[in-house]
């Protein structure tokens, strides 16, 4: 179990140093993306497929955010990475209004696509 809480810390850890890295103009563009787009998401106070949905809603936080981050690290120079782990350690982790914006802004698009292919052309009465 202390292995599970370790891995779950660790995640919580780059996801605020992914935050960090994201604002730091050090990094890469394209890392600098991939950072804000994962961070954006893993803090926002919503998911994208919600969770009571079964499996799907829980497919997100075990593999998803997971592989996103791995990514985002991986696209991060190591160096300027080790420093925004250690400023995320001691950091509270922030709320991401722009991730929350985001999966709002899926739900919407979602919502009206559907309505846009379901909606009936038009009532005839015979």
């Amino acid at each position: 179990m202390s292995a599970w809480r370790n891995w779950a810390r660790s995640i919580r850890r780059d996801i605020v140093a992914l935050w960090i890295a994201a604002r730091d103009p050090r990094v890469p563009w394209y890392a600098e993306a991939a950072a804000a787009a994962v961070a954006a998401y893993a803090l926002s106070p919503i998911d994208l497929i919600p969770d009571f949905i079964p499996v799907l809603g829980y497919l997100d936080d075990l593999i998803i955010v997971p592989l996103g981050i791995l990514l985002a690290v991986r696209l991060v120079p190591a160096e300027l990475m080790a420093e925004f782990r250690e400023e995320a350690a001691r950091r509270e982790k922030p709320a991401s209004r722009a991730g929350l914006a985001f999966v709002i802004a899926v739900w919407v698009a979602a919502a009206i696509l559907l309505a846009w292919l379901f909606w009936p052309t038009g009532l005839s009465i015979i």
